[in-house]
């Protein structure tokens, strides 16, 4: 039976590397404008390191990868209530 990794990023997965530098290559592609500040993508993954629905890097409640969902400034949270604030 696989192990799931509970409250883990793909960043921190040695087995999801190759997944994790594509992710990376996308998020280098995403227009500065549409990005979340640092400060805010930081917070953002620290909130979903938190949350019960993240597991293996994917959100159980809508299916993102949460470190994209989390870098694109006018994404939002799907929890109910959210855990981080929508971008403005």
């Amino acid at each position: 039976m696989p192990v799931i990794c509970r409250r883990c990023l793909l960043a921190e997965m040695e087995s999801e590397r190759p997944l994790y530098l594509l992710m990376r290559e996308w998020l280098a592609a995403v227009p500065p404008e549409e990005r979340a500040e640092p400060e805010r993508y930081e917070a953002r993954l620290t909130a979903c390191r938190q949350c019960d629905a993240l597991g293996e890097g994917l959100c159980a409640l809508c299916g993102c990868y949460v470190e994209l969902r989390a870098a694109k400034a006018r994404a939002s949270c799907p929890a109910a209530p959210p855990r981080w604030m929508r971008a403005r």
